[in-house]
């Protein structure tokens, strides 16, 4: 008795001694000032009960974590490229497809209806067609189809760079958050903006767009009316081309394999995106014994015999082929390979010191940019096609901080002029320009379907066997807006249906 009666004294007399201290039992009060937030009368600061990060269009949340990356199986190319180690991946998020023909014609059709004084950027933004002619193959077909003809509409496309492909995740950034606003009822629709007035993203929040307005926020400083700000959360982050270990970690979905949810133990390994060491299905029902990608089974087998097609494509098939993986992801091994964002480099793991290879969100590729202002610190004057101006950070700029030293780290200690030189056109392929290619296609042996190998591409070419699918950051919380985690497939696998 005499231990309940302490307790029950000493609680109202720690909320009395809060209290003179300036606590706040109200979440509409400052902790630090016991100001009020969002009242004009107290000068109108903001403090947001923000919901958390919406998912946009067509994106599946990965839950981030631990994991080894790299070849854990035998490496039978003898290329040592990717040597396994422990990395973090942080929480992003994931195309559940590879970009489609379809998407891409949306952003062709968008370009030439806005880009009326500027038709170059239509003609770069096509896709070579011509990457399916061969000398001794009759493909010619394909030239004219593949692309254009509705019948491919849900078929990845392909023959895009990886410039090309950077430049559709900007134009798709600044079209979902167009259409936020629109739904959100904030600014009109207006289908009617040309060249330089057009939606972006930047130009919208640094005021340089000319919206429609039809209902902004409240602005409490003021009394009136504001745009939104990116404080508000409303907008979404940037889409963008997956990493390297993003693609693999998301690719593995280990999660699958969890013992079970209250611990961290992971029962099997995984060579493919799917249990096992085939690529066929094991489990007891009526799937068992089918392909589980897109591949080439052997050589001249791209998709098995009449009447009893394996993978039912010779060349890409639908992005929903086939189940999706434990993140619900289609197709993250075979169909077709796909862009990442890094540059290539086949001994980052081997010339670094363990202590230097950088193991939370490791990625070799960043040429750090700033936002080109004015003298009164402002943002420029948007470019001709709509945009904010961006410049390169310049080495000596950046001479006396600690966490970096140099504005373009691309070769950052690859072993260049130490161990070996990258002898561009000489004696290797490998350059600056070089990106990451990750997961087989449907042309490719089942040994390229594992998640840990990896091949390179010079970013402006492109191929009939490589497309991509976007990423977005995670922002907040890294298991969702409602804790529960990213593990919804694994939880809801039998109401999936296969789809050819």
């Amino acid at each position: 008795m005499r231990r309940t009666f302490d307790f029950i004294y000493v609680l109202p007399l720690f909320a009395i001694i809060l209290a003179s201290c300036g606590g706040s039992s109200s979440s509409n009060e400052s902790s630090t000032t016991g100001w009020a937030f969002n009242d004009p009368e107290w000068g109108g600061f903001e403090k947001l009960d923000y919901e958390g990060q919406a998912t946009g269009p067509n994106l599946v949340l990965v839950e981030g974590g631990t994991f080894t990356m790299g070849l854990t199986e035998e490496d039978v190319t003898f290329e040592w490229n990717n040597i396994p180690r422990r990395v973090t991946v942080s929480s992003f998020y994931m195309d559940e497809t590879e970009v489609t023909n379809s998407n891409w014609k949306e952003y062709l059709f968008w370009l030439k209806r806005v880009y009326k004084s500027y038709p170059q950027t239509y003609l770069e933004a096509l896709p070579d067609t011509l990457v399916w002619r061969e000398e001794l193959a009759y493909n010619e077909p394909l030239v004219q189809t593949y692309f254009r003809h509705p019948s491919y509409d849900d078929y990845p496309v392909v023959g895009v760079s990886w410039d090309q492909a950077n430049k559709f995740c900007e134009w798709r950034t600044d079209r979902v958050n167009e259409m936020i606003l629109v739904k959100r009822g904030i600014i009109n629709l207006n289908t009617e903006q040309l060249d330089s007035e057009v939606f972006t993203t930047g130009t919208y929040l640094a005021g340089q767009f000319e919206a429609d307005v039809r209902k902004n926020l409240p602005d409490l400083t003021t009394g009136g009316e504001r745009p939104v700000r990116f404080e508000d959360g409303i907008m979404l982050p940037s889409y963008r081309l997956p990493t390297e270990a993003e693609w693999e970690y998301a690719a593995l979905a280990l999660q699958g394999n969890l013992a079970s949810s209250n611990d961290e133990l992971i029962t099997d390994r995984r060579f493919f995106p799917w249990d096992g060491n085939t690529a066929r299905y094991k489990k007891r029902n009526k799937w068992q014994g089918e392909i589980l990608a897109n591949f080439k089974r052997g050589r001249g087998d791209y998709m098995g015999m009449a009447g009893r097609l394996n993978d039912k494509a010779s060349t890409p098939g639908p992005v929903r082929s086939f189940l999706p993986n434990d993140f619900g992801l289609y197709n993250m091994a075979g169909n077709v390979s796909e862009w990442t964002a890094d540059v290539y480099r086949a001994t980052t793991s081997t010339t670094l010191r363990d202590s230097e290879n950088q193991d939370l969100n490791p990625f070799r590729g960043n040429e750090f940019r700033e936002l080109v202002i004015d003298e009164n610190g402002a943002p420029a004057p948007k470019d001709s096609l709509g945009r904010l101006k961006y410049r390169n950070v310049q080495d000596e700029e950046v001479a006396d901080r600690e966490n970096f030293k140099k504005g373009n780290v691309k070769d950052y200690r690859d072993g260049d002029d130490e161990f070996i030189n990258y002898g561009y056109g000489e004696t290797t392929l490998v350059s600056d320009e070089a990106r990451v290619i990750k997961g087989g296609s449907w042309a490719d042996r089942l040994y390229w379907l594992s998640p840990g190998t990896r091949r390179f591409k010079d970013q402006d070419k492109s191929d009939r066997t490589i497309g991509f699918r976007c990423a977005m950051g995670r922002v907040g919380a890294p298991s969702g807006n409602d804790g529960k985690g990213a593990n919804f497939f694994k939880e809801n696998q039998r109401k999936v249906k296969r789809r050819y």
